[in-house]
């Protein structure tokens, strides 16, 4: 279900939360959505932004698109297009968990560190990376010779 910025607080301390660009979306989100699913809580992906996206590269879905396809993936049960920042969905939402990859174990920003332990967001470091979309891209520009 696609949830708007207004509807998160109702749903404050119950689902896990996770976040990303999920440009393009692969394996090893769907893990991360599993592992996440797992914790016990129903999960909401945040999805970011084109701009966000396009800081790595040009989006090859639109953040409408991703919303779609992720919202049909039985592992996620709420979507939100984040239009600001993770950190203020964070605020906002007030989840019970923030599932993150443990790539980001000792990475994550400083300020959705203090967003999460100001309002007793329990973060959550999942064992899944398999692959990324960066490395992903980086491969298929190497095969089609760009």
């Amino acid at each position: 279900m696609i949830v708007t910025t207004e509807e998160l607080p109702a749903l404050a301390g119950r689902v896990t939360m996770v976040s990303g660009g999920f440009d393009p979306l692969h394996p090893g989100h769907v893990a991360y959505f599993e592992a996440a699913a797992k914790l016990g809580a129903p999960v909401l992906c945040n999805v970011s932004s084109d701009e966000w996206v396009a800081r790595k590269h040009p989006p090859l879905l639109t953040q409408d698109e991703r919303l779609r396809v992720i919202d049909a993936i039985r592992f996620v049960d709420y979507v939100h297009a984040e239009r600001t920042t993770t950190e203020d969905v964070l605020a906002g939402l007030k989840p019970r968990y923030f599932a993150k990859g443990a790539d980001w174990r000792d990475r994550l920003p400083p300020g959705e560190v203090e967003v999460c332990e100001a309002n007793g967001i329990e973060v959550v470091f999942l064992d899944t990376v398999v692959d990324s979309s960066t490395d992903i891209l980086r491969r298929h520009r190497a095969a089609s010779g760009g």
